[in-house]
């Protein structure tokens, strides 16, 4: 939503939708004139059969069947009958016209949501990579097709309520206008009392919904991180922050249905007070001259016309009605173009940052290793080879690791076993000198933290998602990862550390800077990159590298180097590493890169290939 279109604050959304709505449903509807006064003429036909139902009732009685002429009884009734079986031809001269109507609304609906999508894609071409815009498909589709049936049963409905009552209401005139004394007020009362809760149930029904898609996007982003989540200990965090969408869910619901509940006293007032009113009255009404034929004329009218009528446009416009304005509030809502999201400013001399973040001459410290894998086996299945076979591996502490190998090769693997997400079926990993095994989650999480491909992001503010895995870090050591990780510029478009963050406006690389800044700041002494820069850019990538292998942790009153594994998808992340290892799928090698072209044959071949290889477009 523009910011002109934006109701203002304490404004309630259903009254701010009607009126974002209204100035373009009189433009179409001023366009189609003809075809609603066609409409119109049609539907006089229907009042012309509504009041002979009752008049002619009232006038076989009265004149014949109780005055002892049978036959002009049977004279009346045969007039009723025949404007029953006549209604067919004005009904069909209904519907065409109501395709005049329904058809140009959803063309141009569809025309929308194509700008729409063309738009966002043309502005945001990060969200379009392999992240469909799903809204746009939904409007493209279902949302059009709701506002198309809701549109057309609303149009049906209030046409045969209006036509339905101006035919009852003359009827009762011409019978005696003493029986518009009876069932007028009431009816008034209850379509005032229903009308009155049409914009605070379109309110509430928008509401709802919001708060049904902020659950469905909150389990969703639940799911897809949930990798993430475990590695880092925040289950509870995720639980909590999903229970309140629940919760607010919760509470929407129950609005929306004290509201439903007023609308069936509206109908009750409105469709069942006339009638009560209509039977305690009749002793009065005979008194005042009110025959027998005009008492049963009357209750035809009030059972055989206005009465379904008005339970059919109470219901349609209830639940139709706020559904369809809900709809085309959103395409409203939908046709801001999205602001093109800005990546980190790249480096100017992407050289000169690989050079500077690597490790090299550093003397890590010789103490206990920070990570030991000690003849670790693992295989997917009792028949299926191992991926991990009698793997030994030692990680010093202030060390940075690079893990290279072909597609499917075990990489991610390792990183799992490593971090203590995958159990290994053989061997130990021992993290700061203490295995893995039977380590609770918060223990895990205060000695590793693992970023993933997919960087898990939630609605929150900046701050809170960048504190996550540190809620008591400062303000300065907050402001100091963002600058080192080069996400600056990225924090201020988002409006700063207290700035609400949507996810779905964030391209994959914004995530993973984002989920970078929150691994920077946790406490945990090692940390396990799995392709978790593959989004950035080169230059943006060695700057991370770097950040990381050049980052000390909290160790009690002492600050000590932390460690660093990264899942390399580039040469240059390889070129950074003091080691790199090197998964084949039979005899890993491991040792530096000049060391790796003499002993490694597949790690000369991905050398070449990489060499070889263009950089992506944009990088």
């Amino acid at each position: 939503m523009s910011a002109a279109e934006s109701p203002a604050p304490g404004a309630p959304p259903g009254r701010g939708a009607l009126r974002r709505n209204l100035p373009p449903a009189r433009r179409f509807l001023s366009g189609r004139k003809r075809a609603l006064v066609r409409l119109g003429g049609w539907s006089l036909l229907e009042s012309a059969q509504t009041f002979l139902g009752g008049y002619c009732l009232a006038q076989a009685l009265d004149r014949g069947f109780l005055a002892g002429q049978t036959g002009t009884g049977l004279l009346w009734l045969a007039v009723a009958a025949a404007s029953i079986l006549g209604a067919g031809p004005p009904m069909r001269g209904v519907f065409t016209q109501l395709a005049e109507l329904t058809e140009p609304l959803r063309d141009a609906l569809v025309r929308r949501a194509v700008r729409q999508a063309l738009r966002r894609a043309v502005t945001d071409p990060a969200r379009t990579d392999d992240r469909a815009d799903t809204g746009a498909v939904s409007r493209l589709t279902h949302q059009t097709e709701i506002v198309r049936d809701s549109f057309a049963g609303l149009v049906l409905t209030v046409r045969a309520f209006v036509f339905n009552a101006v035919g009852a209401l003359i009827g009762l005139l011409a019978l005696a206008p003493e029986l518009l004394l009876v069932v007028l007020p009431p009816l008034v009362l209850g379509i005032a009392l229903f009308l009155a809760t049409l914009l605070p149930m379109a309110s509430a029904q928008r509401s709802f919904l919001d708060a049904d898609e902020a659950v469905a996007e909150g389990v969703g982003a639940v799911s897809a991180g949930h990798r993430d989540l475990v590695a880092c200990g925040a289950q509870a965090n995720a639980a909590q922050r999903t229970g309140r969408l629940v919760d607010a869910a919760e509470r929407t619901s129950r609005v929306l249905a004290r509201w439903a509940a007023l609308r069936t006293v509206a109908l009750g007032v409105a469709g069942q007070l006339p009638v009560l009113l209509l039977l305690v009255a009749t002793p009065w009404l005979l008194r005042q001259g009110v025959t027998t034929g005009a008492l049963a004329g009357a209750l035809t009218y009030l059972l055989q016309a206005l009465l379904p009528a008005l339970h059919s446009m109470m219901t349609a416009l209830g639940a139709a009605g706020t559904r369809l304005l809900v709809v085309v509030d959103r395409f409203q809502d939908a046709t801001a173009a999205p602001v093109p999201p800005k990546g980190p400013d790249p480096d100017p001399d992407p050289e000169k940052v690989a050079e500077v973040g690597s490790p090299r001459g550093r003397c890590p410290s010789r103490t206990v290793p920070a990570v030991e894998v000690r003849a670790v086996t693992h295989a997917y299945g009792p028949d299926s080879p191992p991926v991990l076979d009698q793997l030994h591996l030692t990680v010093r502490r202030g060390e940075h690791i690079a893990v290279v190998g072909p597609s499917g090769i075990g990489k991610s693997t390792l990183a799992g076993v490593v971090s203590g997400l995958v159990a290994p079926d053989h061997g130990t990993v021992l993290l700061g000198g203490e295995p893995v095994t039977g380590a609770t989650a918060q223990d895990l999480a205060d000695r590793r933290v693992l970023i993933p491909q997919q960087a898990y992001v939630f609605t929150g503010s900046v701050r809170d998602n960048l504190l996550h895995l540190r809620p008591d870090a400062t303000s300065g050591e907050l402001t100091h990862a963002v600058r080192v990780l080069g996400a600056e510029p990225l924090v201020h478009r988002l409006g700063g550390p207290d700035a609400v963050l949507d996810p779905r406006g964030l391209s994959h690389g914004e995530r993973q800077l984002l989920a970078l800044c929150r691994a920077y700041l946790s406490s945990a002494p090692l940390v396990l990159l799995d392709e978790a820069t593959c989004h950035l850019d080169p230059a943006a990538e060695a700057r991370a590298e770097r950040a990381f292998a050049e980052r000390a942790f909290t160790d009690g009153a002492r600050t000590r180097e932390g460690a660093l594994i990264v899942v390399a998808h580039r040469l240059s992340s390889a070129r950074r590493a003091d080691r790199v290892l090197v998964l084949d799928g039979t005899t890993p090698r491991f040792g530096t890169h000049e060391e790796l072209l003499t002993s490694s044959a597949l790690y000369r071949d991905l050398f070449g290939h990489w060499q070889h290889t263009p950089p992506p477009a944009g990088s």
